[in-house]
């Protein structure tokens, strides 16, 4: 509604002189500053010069020329118009509903009683209280679409700088394995940098994603596998790994918790699992149970765990149980396959 002390502009556009001379009078006394236009196109023509000098248009129907549902569209067309208030005769409630339809904001029954004047003071008010809300509403969700964009950039920027940053310390490593002679140190510095690659491989793929919030894991589970299979190295004689996973998108925590998970049991199979030379499979799948559950499986054709004791420092299987332990799960491992089968079953 209309606050104490503040005047709207209003175009009045109708071809009865007497009644507009009404109106400016009526709705003078309450504050508004009225101009008249004697038809259409005139009124048009006010508004394309200088639309932005009204709050708020009242269009009567039956003009010479062209009538109101005629002119309502061009009005309607300006860039970014005011409000328009429809004033049509009483018995014509199909004419108010194609004002409605085309745009206007609401509609009075034309009559020359003060019951006119005062309904058309008030559906003006009423027009220019929720095109004043809409543009604050409009200005606050852009105001929102700034600040999540910015907050965006900003975390796809801190994306890209960790990955690069862990690229950088994989760089280091890779430097540092050159002057290494010791096979178990130049093995437990490269376990090391899988662990890091699997992380950096996350936020490589959020920097380079439109989503900041989650993971395409089937898509991070094929570079990821591709990079691993990498380091097994190529030929006939290296265990071949195979992937197959269904699409679902897991949160970022989540991403990076499988990453490491599956870089721990393929490194764990290539180890393990085959001779040197040897070759086989190592299968990766990751799939939806009955339930709705994600469910991740690495599974080789290896002798198997024997009396399950961990084999090396253990500390593989540490961060496995932690890893999982993240995802509010816990690896099971199953006894009755012939190799290693190791599955983990989590919420999306």
């Amino acid at each position: 509604m209309k606050t104490q002390g503040e005047v709207i502009r209003l175009l009045y556009i109708d071809d009865d002189r007497a009644l507009s001379r009404l109106v400016e009078k009526e709705l003078g006394r309450h504050g508004f500053a009225v101009a008249c236009a004697s038809d259409g196109d005139a009124g048009l023509e006010i508004l394309t010069a200088r639309a932005d000098d009204f709050d708020v248009v009242a269009l009567d129907h039956y003009m010479p020329g062209r009538d109101g549902l005629e002119v309502l569209p061009d009005i309607i067309a300006l860039g970014n118009p005011p409000p328009v208030v429809y004033v049509t005769g009483a018995q014509e409630g199909r004419i108010a509903v194609a004002a409605l339809r085309a745009g206007a904001a609401d509609y009075v029954i034309k009559d020359v009683s003060e019951d006119f004047t005062a309904l058309l003071r008030n559906a003006l008010e009423e027009a220019v209280s929720r095109r004043r809300l809409q543009r604050a509403n409009d200005e606050a969700q852009e105001q929102v679409r700034i600040a999540r964009d910015r907050a965006e950039a900003m975390l796809r920027e801190v994306n890209h700088r960790v990955g690069n940053s862990l690229q950088l310390v994989s760089s280091f490593m890779s430097l540092q394995l050159r002057h290494l002679a010791d096979e178990g140190a130049r093995a437990a510095l490269k376990e090391s940098q899988a662990r890091i690659e699997a992380v950096a491989h996350v936020h490589r793929r959020l920097y380079t994603s439109g989503d900041m919030t989650s993971v395409a894991m089937d898509e991070y589970l094929e570079g990821l596998i591709d990079e691993l299979g990498k380091s097994v190295g190529p030929g006939d004689a290296s265990p071949r790994i195979i992937l197959h996973a269904e699409p679902m998108r897991v949160s970022t925590d989540q991403a990076v918790s499988l990453g490491v998970v599956v870089t721990e049991l393929v490194t764990n199979a290539v180890k393990y699992a085959y001779a040197p030379g040897q070759g086989g499979e190592i299968r990766v799948t990751l799939t939806h149970d009955a339930s709705g559950r994600a469910v991740l499986m690495v599974e080789d054709d290896g002798p198997g765990m024997g009396d399950g004791a961990a084999r090396g420092t253990g500390l593989g299987g540490r961060i496995i149980t932690a890893m999982a332990s993240g995802l509010r799960s816990a690896m099971e491992y199953d006894r009755a396959h012939r190799g290693v089968r190791a599955r983990l079953a989590f919420d999306l």
